[in-house]
């Protein structure tokens, strides 16, 4: 199938005409490099687009949110990032960012207000959720009627800021069962990224804790691993590959399962 192309606003391009979009769309270093995660970013484009949101992204202007510095403890990295991305933002004068990454939303919602970064943050699924509600957006396709998802809740959306509701009341849009693993919401175990171990090897142990969770996932019968954070897509899809599963169950961001019962 042909890719539908979309012309993405850049925030420098509106600026010069003296338009000013609603929304700042962070695409975050996944977005733009990991290629299983581009995919995700295409998604909520595409989402985006079929709602005639007003929003751009920053381009090559982004850079880091400086999350990862700070939590392998270099504090003095995340302080300039987090300057330099303040002045960057107030430049435009945005006053509402939108994100699918539950760190880039945890970081510009609690921790850029000590340098003068006031924004509201929205992650996703809690934009997916509104306009859910609003009747925005319907299902067209019922490709997921006989299938069983499960939703993994990443640490940065789920216990660092209390959204666990959002990302359910999307799923519960999407015509399906749905099976919840056994550590769930606040006692949901981390998929093994977080606080900087994405970067680095894991410290020994009997078990790498992406295999734990993914081991979770599976008992509980599901078809689909659903996520909403780049490095928890990262960790499932390993450990479906670890537990050689990548035929009989998928891991698809709550982006692109929208997408997909959208038909668009």
């Amino acid at each position: 199938m042909e890719k539908q192309k979309i012309d993405v606003p850049v925030m420098a391009d509106l600026f010069a005409k003296n338009e000013k979009p609603e929304y700042l769309f962070w695409v975050g270093s996944a977005g733009a490099f990991d290629d299983r995660y581009k995919k995700v970013v295409r998604a909520f484009v595409k989402i985006l687009t079929h709602l005639g949101v007003s929003y751009a992204v920053l381009g090559t202007e982004e850079s880091s949110t400086g999350d990862v510095a700070r939590r392998a403890g270099n504090e003095m990295l995340f302080q300039m990032q987090a300057i330099m991305n303040i002045e960057l933002l107030n430049g435009y004068e945005v006053k509402k960012i939108i994100t699918c990454d539950p760190h880039a939303f945890n970081t510009f919602k609690n921790e850029y207000s000590q340098y003068n970064g006031n924004y509201q943050v929205i992650h996703h699924t809690q934009f997916l959720r509104d306009q859910i509600e609003a009747g925005n957006l319907k299902v067209k396709s019922a490709i997921f009627n006989e299938k069983t998802i499960t939703y993994h809740d990443p640490c940065y959306l789920g216990r660092a800021n209390g959204e666990y509701a959002a990302p359910r009341k999307v799923l519960d849009f999407i015509p399906s069962e749905k099976k919840e693993m056994k550590r769930n919401k606040s006692n949901a175990l981390c998929c093994g990224a977080g606080g900087g171990q994405m970067f680095k090897e894991a410290e020994k142990g009997d078990k790498e804790i992406f295999i734990e969770r993914t081991e979770e996932a599976l008992e509980t019968g599901a078809d689909i691993i659903i996520t909403a954070c780049p490095y928890c897509m990262t960790m499932i899809t390993d450990g479906i590959k670890y537990k050689d599963k990548v035929e009989e169950v998928k891991n698809y961001d709550i982006a692109e399962i929208v997408t997909l019962s959208l038909g668009i």
